[in-house]
């Protein structure tokens, strides 16, 4: 199966979910065992059919459709179970779902260890390039899970996959259902806007309770005035996952180089980008390391910014720019160099006309309609359901949910989570789920980004048209996933888009793309110490994955320390990194990487954002075709040339200057 664990756009765990066409039924923690069972029971007696076929007997249609099939039942239930353990307000449901993604998780890398079932892949003739590809992929799978090496370290590599599977859930669950506040007086809190602070709890004494969701860690850490309260409440973020996350983390690390060492790599880095675009650990480190040396200048002269401000704003000559200080710091220079009030910004994007005007603009442009469905199940009050047309035939296409508001136990970043996979030669329609924590106010100028961002995933996967579940939506490498999401953002900005917004709320105060302006101009300061963190992450994370196992926090400090800020004592940031504990261990990297194949594809728009024929030929080459097509290949499809980074570069430096000004 091509990459059964779900991108970390959704974290994978188990599933009690089945749907029909859109409708997703939530079952009783209870009964959650029974049907674990079942689902195992399921796969192997498709694997077990598929064995007991003569060599000669191995095709296409004996074992790679219905293998495909049953490979999708299984992702449904497991995949949808990731969902609903991720953001179900039942704690007995969310731990019933962990349990089951335990067993299934075993099962299918046992499965994938069964020679004489890979032999018949193995003995399979590809009818044409995507059955190749397809097949290319399956095979990669069961390499991955060791099936050419002794039966001994077989079965360890079994024991090591089922362990890091656990960490890794123990790890999440430790972050998600973290429920510390801290809590502040309403002087401490000084600068903080009063909307905000309204809709914060608080305790007996009349105190204001900050946690770690956005929309109460953001604006504190944006506004307020008592560079104390910042410190303290960045300091605790930090520390969020705890040091039993450390622990967990450094165990990971130390089972993933005992894997990558059975299976004859030097690290896990080379285990891991052998079956990604970059294909092995050289290409990143060259591709950080340019990256680093474009941004190092632009940082520097960002953080001299920062740091001038803020001895203006404190009397102070000799002040020091710290972590805590720097969102603050930002959000001042904006207001004063570009006159940008992130909460004039969200006064003008109000959150459902916002999610409206953003389903409109996605519509237009792919050529699909979306129509909200009431009767779908959903697993909290706050989600909505909807489904996907075709806006030329008419056809059903797919379905999708929207869970956009924090609340206690809920996964804690923005994820799009696949639960049903596309396949033509089944007839299945995909289903996805956008999951975030937005404010219920509006949104700012980043969480507008967000939130296209997020949708692009979704439309990854509900406009997906692959032959085969194997190849469906986002399940690409996943240096290539982010593409495109992440060449989606522009649209969240831009007048093209910005046009239909009246349409979409005839009662919203009109745009006022003067504030347009300032969000376009804005974004060209933060691009340095941006990247610069995220060079810090990638780099790191590959460091972790080294040939040498290394204590995380101790590695962390080091490279920390070695950057213009330094390090915060005290803080643990390797203890809530989730995405290098899930599925982009080795991996961070993908981010950028895949940005610069974002950026060069909506170059492809040119001028007008909301060129439709564009538009419909992006969803036809890139978004139907999953991976059943070679990524770069789709890139070069769509293009008509070989990509470059050009685009990528003048981002990062704050140079880009391909969105129109209004």
């Amino acid at each position: 199966m091509r990459k059964l664990i779900p991108l970390a756009l959704a974290l994978s765990v188990s599933s009690a979910i089945a749907a029909e066409r859109g409708a997703v039924r939530i079952s009783p923690a209870d009964q959650v065992p029974a049907l674990c069972d079942q689902a195992i029971a399921d796969i192997r007696q498709q694997a077990d059919l598929i064995e007991k076929l003569p060599l000669e007997q191995a095709t296409v249609d004996t074992v790679l459709v219905p293998w495909s099939q049953a490979s999708g039942k299984l992702v449904e239930f497991w995949w949808g179970g990731g969902l609903i353990a991720n953001t179900h307000p039942d704690a007995a449901i969310r731990q019933s779902e962990e349990a089951c993604d335990l067993r299934v998780s075993e099962a299918v890398n046992r499965l994938m260890q069964r020679e004489d079932l890979y032999k018949r892949f193995k003995a399979l003739k590809p009818a044409d390039a995507i059955d190749a590809e397809t097949l290319k992929g399956v095979l990669l799978d069961f390499e991955e899970r060791g099936v050419n090496l002794p039966k001994a370290k077989r079965t360890e590599v079994a024991r090591l996959l089922a362990r890091q599977e656990k960490l890794q859930q123990d790890f999440a669950r430790n972050v998600r259902e973290n429920k510390q506040r801290l809590a502040f007086s309403e002087a401490q809190l000084k600068g903080v806007p009063a909307e905000t602070l309204a809709t914060f709890k608080r305790n007996a004494q009349g105190q204001y309770l900050v946690g770690f969701d956005y929309p109460e860690y953001l604006p504190v850490m944006e506004n307020a005035e008592d560079e104390a309260v910042r410190k303290a409440l960045y300091v605790a973020y930090q520390r969020r996952g705890g040091a039993k996350n450390l622990a967990l983390l450094r165990e990971v690390t130390e089972l993933r180089k005992r894997q990558a060492t059975l299976m004859g790599y030097r690290s896990y880095a080379e285990l891991a980008t052998r079956s990604r675009m970059v294909g092995k650990p050289e290409v990143v480190a060259d591709f950080l390391k340019q990256v680093k040396e474009k941004v190092n200048a632009v940082e520097r002269s960002e953080l001299a910014a920062l740091r001038e401000l803020k001895a203006t704003h404190t009397g102070n000559p000799k002040a020091v720019l710290t972590r805590w200080d720097q969102l603050f710091y930002e959000s001042r220079l904006k207001k004063s160099r570009y006159s940008l009030d992130q909460e004039v910004v969200r006064a003008q994007f109000p959150t459902e006309p916002t999610v409206a005007w953003m389903m409109a603009v996605t519509g237009k442009l792919y050529g699909v309609t979306f129509k909200p469905n009431t009767a779908l199940a959903t697993w909290h009050e706050d989600v909505k359901g909807y489904d996907v047309f075709d806006a030329a035939s008419g056809e059903y296409l797919s379905s999708f949910y929207m869970d956009l508001f924090p609340r206690d136990g809920k996964y804690k970043h923005a994820a799009a989570f696949t639960v049903r996979q596309s396949s033509l030669k089944t007839g299945n329609t995909p289903i996805s789920a956008l999951v975030t924590n937005f404010s219920r106010a509006g949104f700012d100028q980043e969480e507008l980004e967000t939130l296209f961002h997020e949708f692009g995933h979704i439309m990854h996967g509900v406009l997906s048209r692959t032959r085969y579940t194997l190849n469906a939506g986002t399940n690409t490498k996943r240096d290539f996933v982010e593409a495109p999401s992440q060449m989606f953002e522009a649209w969240s900005r831009d007048p093209a888009s910005l046009a239909l917004w009246q349409a979409s709320c005839g009662s919203c105060a009109p745009i006022d793309m003067s504030l347009v302006q300032k969000i376009n101009a804005a974004r060209a300061f933060g691009q340095g110490t941006k990247y610069a963190r995220q060079w810090l992450y990638a780099a790191y994370d590959m460091a972790l994955a080294g040939p040498i196992p290394q204590d995380p926090q101790k590695l962390w400090v080091k490279m920390e320390g070695e950057t213009a800020l330094g390090h915060v004592p005290g803080t643990q940031f390797p203890g809530a990194f989730g995405h290098i504990v899930g599925g982009y261990a080795a991996g961070y990297y993908g981010y950028m990487w895949s940005e610069v194949l974002a950026l060069d594809m909506r170059s492809a728009f040119g001028t007008n954002l909301m060129n439709t024929d564009t538009g419909l030929r992006f969803r036809r080459t890139v978004l139907e075709n999953g991976s059943q097509v070679p990524e770069m290949d789709l890139v070069r499809q769509f293009l008509g040339r070989e990509p470059n980074s050009d685009a990528f570069f003048r981002e990062i430096t704050g140079q880009s200057n391909q969105e129109k000004q209004p």
